[in-house]
């Protein structure tokens, strides 16, 4: 196997180059810097290419009419997987606790301690309220919306921009709309996974997958609904407002609710062999196929492996990831691009027998802790986020 003699690690490189890891990493995905591994994994660069980008200074990378540049401190894209402020999302979610995660998006501090993660009763009182004034056969996020604005009209912290108060607000809002979500099924534990996966309807065996997925999709840099959420935190919009303008734009079909596109793609396999058809159909059909490729990881997405790993690992012999397999196998004889995390996202929720509409649900309560970190920046920088568009209309 090549030896690699001579290369900076990842700490000598950003310090030559007077950045954080996390903007290293940011470099990278970007394609201004290049990244070797060695034999045992380790992140190595060029010495003579990071010498030549400390004497040009901080790269500046022209970008195209549909993208927004933003300095940040919370998350990089590299290669095939997030880094939350300098730490990989995948060793994290390999045990870290969601609660950990977010406190680490919101704080630099990776520790949940003994802090508690619930509404105050009125809180709670009006959330369930609202839920349960809507039908029965509501989508979850649905039902997220609805909860939403019951919480912050009963929240004396709502108005208060203070990061402090910021962390307080991001725990009793993820914990009460769990908490106000149809109880399906009493938890094992108190954590934020146990509580959900019970609210939702699965096993105890699922908590870890459920865990894992909540810890991989806390944040992914400027998507969509996080840039929705940065502008409206820009302006001052309480926490709750930010929340409402994340799951608004979470919703769309071509962001957390490409799970819900997956979801009926494995329904469509309830017999593997139909996988092919299932798959080739669609194509013929013109359409895309849902929970496959990723705009930002073009070689794979890294988080879809390590929660597949965990659902087989907590169900190696379910039809679900039969289905699922073949999926994967059709798609690869096809030359389709690599699954990505709205694909393990929708195999947990099928495997676990949740509602339709559960990965959704997932993927915002996750994120609520992305946007709460991104809102904590823009309420200290106190400039409002102003776009400009070209204008291509008439002249007169």
């Amino acid at each position: 196997m090549e030896q690699l003699t001579g290369w900076l690690t990842a700490a000598e490189a950003a310090e030559r180059l007077g950045v954080k890891p996390a903007t290293l990493y940011a470099y990278v995905s970007r394609g201004v810097l290049a990244r070797r591994r060695s034999p045992a994994g380790q992140s190595l660069f060029d010495p003579t290419e990071v010498e030549r980008l400390a004497r040009r200074g901080r790269p500046r990378r022209t970008t195209g009419a549909s993208e927004v540049v933003i300095e940040s401190g919370i998350t990089a894209l590299g290669a095939d997987r997030p880094f939350y402020r300098g730490r990989d999302a995948l060793d994290l979610a390999a045990g870290a606790s969601f609660e950990e995660v977010a406190e680490g998006l919101w704080t630099g501090s990776f520790t949940a301690g003994r802090r508690d993660w619930r509404a105050g009763e009125p809180a709670l009182a009006a959330g369930r309220a609202a839920a349960a004034a809507l039908p029965p056969n509501v989508l979850p996020l649905d039902r997220i919306q609805a909860i939403l604005p019951a919480l912050a009209a009963t929240d004396p912290l709502r108005g208060n921009l203070d990061p402090a108060a910021v962390v307080d607000v991001g725990r009793a809002l993820i914990g009460g709309i769990v908490d106000c979500l149809p109880p399906a099924g009493e938890p094992g534990d108190t954590s934020i996974a146990a509580r959900l996966a019970a609210r939702l309807g699965a096993e105890d065996r699922f908590v870890d997958g459920v865990r894992t997925a909540l810890v991989l999709l806390a944040d992914h840099e400027l998507a969509a609904s996080t840039l929705a959420a940065r502008v409206a935190a820009s302006v001052h919009a309480d926490p709750y407002a930010v929340v409402a303008t994340g799951l608004a734009t979470v919703s769309g079909a071509l962001h957390g609710g490409a799970s819900l596109g997956a979801e009926a793609l494995l329904d469509a396999v309830a017999d593997p062999a139909g996988a092919d058809e299932a798959i080739g159909l669609r194509l013929r059909r013109g359409e895309r196929i849902p929970g496959f490729g990723h705009a930002v990881y073009k070689s794979g997405d890294g988080r879809a492996g390590v929660l597949l790993n965990r659902i087989t690992t907590a169900a190696p012999d379910h039809p679900v990831l039969a289905g699922a397999n073949a999926l994967l196998a059709a798609a690869a004889r096809r030359r389709l691009p690599e699954p990505n995390i709205d694909f393990a996202l929708a195999t947990l929720t099928r495997a676990a027998g949740l509602p339709t509409g559960s990965g959704e649900a997932i993927f915002a309560i996750a994120r609520i802790a992305g946007w709460l970190a991104h809102a904590m920046e823009e309420y200290e920088r106190r400039t409002p986020l102003r776009l400009r568009a070209v204008y291509i209309g008439p002249a007169d």
